[in-house]
This record gives C-alpha cells, sequence and structure tokens, in this order.
C-alpha cells in the first residue's frame, strides 16, 4: 500500500523536492499527488512518473482541497505564506501533519493547542532561511551548552546569489528567489537587534549603509544588512543572555550602497499607486522621482539627486539596468514605485537557463567555557546546477522532503505546531543534508565579539 504525500504548489522551489521523492517511491512506497493551478508546468520527468498524479487545483476551492487532504497521508504547502492556513485547517480536521517552509504566523501559532491535544505534527521553517540557518546554529549552540559552555554572541547571515561563474554583471546579483521580497526587503519597521548588551535600530532609510562585512574561505568578502527583528528568536534559541544577537542577509561588498540610491529615491515604495503606468517607459518612471527642469536632461538630474559622478561605478550600475530607455515600457496597471522597479530589475536579473545561483550563509558563535572565551565561526556554499535545479530550490526543498519523510516514518513524532529546533529534527536533516553537499565548515577562531570597525556607514 502506497503512502500518499500530497504537495499543495509546484513552483520554482519544489524541483529538489519532487525529484527526492521520485527517487524515493520504490524504497519508501510513496506515491505523489501535486496540487497546482498550472499542472501542466510540472516537468515531465515528474509528472509523467508512475509514482505522480498531477492535480488541477484552486486552492480556495475549500471542497477540493477538502478532499484532496482526507485522501493523504501527510500535506506539504509549498504555497505563498499567506495561503497556508486553509490548508493548515483542514490538516486539523481530517488529522493530517503537515510541513511548510515558511514562518509560523500568528494564525498556525493560535492552533498549537489543539494540533498537540489532536497528536499532530504542524512543521514549519523548515527550508533554507528559516530552516537550514535554524538546525544549523541550534546544532552547535547544543553542542556547546552540552560542553558546559555560556552563549555570549551568536550572529547569523545567508544569501541568495549568483554563482561566481554566472556573475556578469556590476551589481554582483541575480534573482534567485521571489523578486518582490528582494525590493521590499527591510520594509515594515527599524531593523532590531542587541550588540554587546545594548538594543540597536536601524531605519529603513538607513539600513542599507550599515553593513557588516564577513569573509568566507575560497568565495571572498560579502556584506550584510540586519534583518527587520534578530530578537525574534532570543526565546526560542534560548539566547536571553546573550550579549549580542544579529541576524542579517548577504550580498557582495558594494550592493547595499547601490541599493540605497533605489530606497533614497522613493523607487522601493509600496504604498501608492502611479497613474498611467501600464504605459510609462522607464525613463519616464525613472524621472518621477526627479525634480523638474526644462533643460536639464533625467541623466543629469538623476546624477546630481544622488551627488555622483559620470565615472563613478554607482553610475555604471545605473546605466547598466537601462532605466533610462524611453523605449521600454512597464506594461504594469496601477502599479506601485515598487512593482514598476521590480519589473525593470527583472529584465536584467533573471538567471539564464545555464546560468547558477549560490546560496551562502555564515554563523558566528562566541561563548564562554571555564572562563575563557570562544568563537567558532561556521558557513555553508552551495552552488545550483541550472536555472531550474537551482542551489535556492535544493537548500529550501530538501529539508522539507526530508522532515516529510522522518514524520511518516515515525522517526519524528514530537506533536504541535513547531520549528526544527529539536535534535530529533535536525541531526537526521543535517546528516542527509551532507550527502547533497549540503555541508557546514567549522573554524575555530579568536574570540572577537562584535566588530564595530566591521560596519558601515
Amino acid at each position: 500500500m502506497r503512502r500518499n504525500i500530497l504537495i499543495f504548489g509546484a513552483g520554482k522551489s519544489t524541483s529538489y523536492l519532487l525529484d527526492y521523492f521520485k527517487e524515493k517511491s520504490e524504497s519508501e512506497s510513496l506515491h505523489l499527488t501535486i496540487a497546482d493551478l498550472y499542472p501542466e508546468r510540472i516537468p515531465a520527468t515528474i509528472k509523467d512518473h508512475s509514482c505522480c498524479t498531477p492535480l488541477k487545483l484552486d486552492i480556495a476551492d475549500a471542497k477540493a482541497r477538502s478532499k484532496a487532504i482526507e485522501k493523504s497521508d501527510i500535506v506539504i504547502s509549498m504555497l505563498p505564506a499567506r495561503l497556508h492556513q486553509a490548508v493548515a485547517s483542514d490538516c486539523l480536521i481530517h488529522r493530517k501533519n503537515l510541513v511548510t517552509a515558511s514562518y509560523i504566523s500568528k494564525e498556525m501559532a493560535a492552533m498549537k493547542e489543539k494540533v498537540k491535544k489532536a497528536g499532530l505534527i504542524f512543521m514549519n521553517e523548515i527550508g533554507l532561511d528559516p530552516g537550514i540557518d535554524h538546525m544549523s546554529a541550534m546544532q552547535i549552540i547544543d553542542k556547546i551548552r552540552d560542553n558546559g559552555g555560556k552563549m555570549l554572541l551568536f550572529e547569523s547571515f545567508t544569501g541568495g546569489l549568483v554563482a561566481p561563474e554566472s556573475d556578469n554583471n556590476t551589481w554582483n546579483y541575480k534573482f534567485t528567489w521571489n523578486p518582490r521580497n528582494v525590493v521590499l526587503a527591510g520594509q515594515g519597521g527599524a531593523a532590531k537587534f542587541i550588540q554587546e548588551g545594548t538594543y540597536k535600530y536601524i531605519p529603513y532609510h538607513k539600513l542599507f549603509r550599515r553593513t557588516e562585512f564577513m569573509e568566507i574561505p575560497g568565495y571572498g568578502t560579502f556584506e550584510a544588512y540586519a534583518n527587520r527583528d534578530s530578537l525574534n528568536y532570543r526565546e526560542a534559541y534560548g539566547l536571553h543572555h546573550a550579549l549580542t544577537l544579529y541576524r542579517g542577509t548577504m550580498r557582495r561588498v558594494g550592493f547595499s550602497k547601490a541599493w540605497n540610491m533605489f530606497v533614497q529615491l522613493g523607487m522601493t515604495d509600496d504604498s501608492y499607486q502611479i497613474e498611467e503606468s501600464e504605459t510609462m517607459s522607464y525613463r519616464e518612471f525613472t524621472n518621477l522621482f526627479l525634480p523638474y527642469s526644462p533643460t536639464d536632461s533625467v541623466e543629469l538630474k538623476l546624477r546630481h539627486y544622488l551627488k555622483i559622478d559620470q565615472d563613478d561605478i554607482m553610475w555604471k550600475k545605473l546605466v547598466e539596468l537601462d532605466i533610462f530607455n524611453p523605449e521600454k515600457t512597464v506594461g504594469l496597471k496601477n502599479a506601485t514605485p515598487a512593482q514598476m522597479l521590480q519589473k525593470i530589475l527583472e529584465d536584467q536579473w533573471t538567471l539564464k537557463e545555464d546560468e547558477k545561483d549560490m546560496i551562502v550563509m555564515y554563523h558566528k558563535f562566541g561563548y564562554e567555557l571555564k572562563g575563557k572565551k570562544h568563537q567558532i565561526d561556521s558557513n555553508m556554499v552551495v552552488i545550483g546546477q541550472n536555472r531550474t535545479h537551482t542551489a535556492m530550490a535544493k537548500t529550501v526543498g530538501l529539508p522539507v522532503a526530508i522532515a516529510t519523510l522522518l514524520i511518516l516514518n515515525n522517526k519524528i513524532i514530537t506533536p504541535g505546531v513547531q520549528i526544527p529546533l529539536q535534535k530529533e529534527v535536525y541531526q537526521p536533516i543535517l546528516k542527509e543534508l551532507e550527502s547533497y553537499g549540503v555541508i557546514f565548515k567549522e573554524y575555530e577562531v579568536p574570540y572577537l565579539g562584535y566588530n564595530p570597525d566591521s560596519v558601515a556607514g
């Protein structure tokens, strides 16, 4: 009797997840039901396999959704985060375990008691970030504590970037995940973290000029800007007494300073719509944010506004994006500035079929043991194969798939709405990920604490 895994959503992050289950289908007696609004887009190597059943399904169709969940043995939701709740509610009704890669929402958290009482596992935040970051951090934090150490400092950074061999633009960047999340990064409140026992806040308009630098052996120097709330996981990680807690997003050096130009211009604003946006050229869009002049060109006004010279690398970065093109039109009706900027960037930053992405993760652990201070640096680098089998899809999809099979095989048994912080979860998943090339390298280094000299701006 085959066990039916129901997967909602077959988007960009599912290539490795689907391959994993296909390869395990015989040995683990698995059948996949892949529910998607556009099942014809599922690769033929998956949908034509004997272990797979594509299912055309609109997640808003409550009857069809409920019926599919009722027939399953376990459910995976790879849908946008806002759509998980409907799936979760049906999973509770039909007593089915659920796995997602998304942050625990307030609605999901409110189900904790009911899920636990039902003896169900709703595993969330089991992708890359959140996901692999949690598991790899807790593995070292638990090891430090088990040896009698006291945590003083924890910093964690993740970046979805372009691989060195496909890095062919002056921004050293291409989209490897949802472009909208990139354009809106850092909005919605000040970034908050704790540094040497003092709370620190960085407002959005200053966020991209306050970057920390880190070195990844073999891959060079990176920069990172602060996540919106680095303190979210202080309780979950048991870091109440840590003097420094800082989480951020990694980019190649120079990206943040250049991105700050868009922030200062107002191009990342998503709070209002622009009239006649569908017929507006890229040049007209750029001119929207500049003062009127009867004589000066858009280029001259922009250089003056941003105080950059024509031979400045910042100017080269802007020209490269073709934002002064009078022929290209945005083509989006009632669009916000952020949506229009996203459209322009996608023209330049979309991976070509044979191009590769790169995932980089870096942790810093400071701790005290027997009166002495120590530091461990840990990093992971994963290179993708192509535009379909990306490093992003591997590091998001594989942890979801591995966790699903562990739950199905009763290797993960603790019930409740949870994230992967327990040894029964992270130990087997990290071990299996290593066989797929997702490997962390650890280095014992002199304790430096939080280095304020590494922060720019």
